[in-house]
């Protein structure tokens, strides 16, 4: 079966095997987009510097990318680095990035091994040269993977997205006349992938923080307490058996009749 890549990950007996047994292939989501929060008060919460959440978040990021190739996900897009994150503490920033460049260079054999395509949107060009190199050298070496795409969001912003969108199709020349949602979604970021059928936010907060704006116009939204930095491949396989209990009707009607005063 499909899922055997992900199956053999798993000791037998795990309660993560009857998770993944429940899947439907029939509807996993194309695209998953998830807005990994919570790493600050998951160190708060243990009485540890906010950068050992960020640094116990690598894991998860790990699991997660893992996970959802094995699962047969076409593309997973993780927010890793908002354009508003620049306002925290330097010390914090500079945590980050170090984490970045140690993760490339621990997973890119990983990543290959996986036949996973690594891409970066957002503002990349925007940070600094060793950690554009790091990226660069990850998303040329995984450039002919056929697997999964993933997508890390760094200085990444969704209005920042759109405004670049427009620069770009008034510096190619195009007119209104020439723009229609088809080709303005070509100019995005995530042009020729489908749009996440499932947006996953952890920590619980209630908000898409400028995330994938025009993307996630019609995804499934599925909230978990659980903080980032203990979210794992069991975390996720809830939340896709919760997407596939959903009914998705892109503002129409399955049923005809169910309408305010229809008999």
């Amino acid at each position: 079966m499909p899922l055997d890549s992900l199956l053999a990950s798993i000791p037998p007996g795990h309660p993560d095997e009857a998770l993944v047994r429940q899947v439907n292939l029939e509807q996993l989501p194309a695209h998953v987009a998830i807005i990994m929060d919570g790493n600050g008060r998951w160190a708060a919460q243990r009485h540890l510097p906010r950068v050992e959440g960020h640094r116990n978040g690598i894991q998860s990021v790990r699991d997660t990318v893992e996970t959802a190739a094995r699962l047969g996900c076409q593309v997973l897009t993780l927010y890793a680095f908002s354009i508003e994150n620049w306002k925290r503490p330097l010390t914090e920033v500079s945590t980050l990035m170090s984490l970045l460049k140690r993760y490339l260079r621990s997973e890119l054999d990983t990543l290959l091994s996986n036949d996973i395509r690594f891409r970066v949107i957002g503002r990349a060009h925007e940070l600094s040269p060793d950690v554009r190199e790091e990226l660069d050298r990850a998303v040329t070496r995984t450039a002919d993977r056929t697997g999964m795409i993933f997508n890390l969001a760094l200085n990444y912003g969704g209005r920042a997205e759109l405004v670049d969108a427009v620069r770009e199709a008034l510096r190619t020349g195009m007119t209104p006349d020439d723009l229609d949602e088809a080709r303005f979604a070509g100019l995005l970021s995530t042009a020729g992938q489908p749009d996440p059928d499932l947006l996953i936010r952890t920590s619980g907060e209630m908000r898409v923080s400028n995330f994938l704006l025009w993307q996630i116009a019609y995804s499934e939204i599925y909230v978990t307490d659980t903080l980032w930095p203990d979210f794992r491949r069991r975390h996720l396989l809830e939340a896709v058996l919760a997407y596939q209990k959903r009914d998705r009707r892109y503002g129409g009607i399955k049923d005809p009749h169910a309408v305010i005063g229809a008999p």
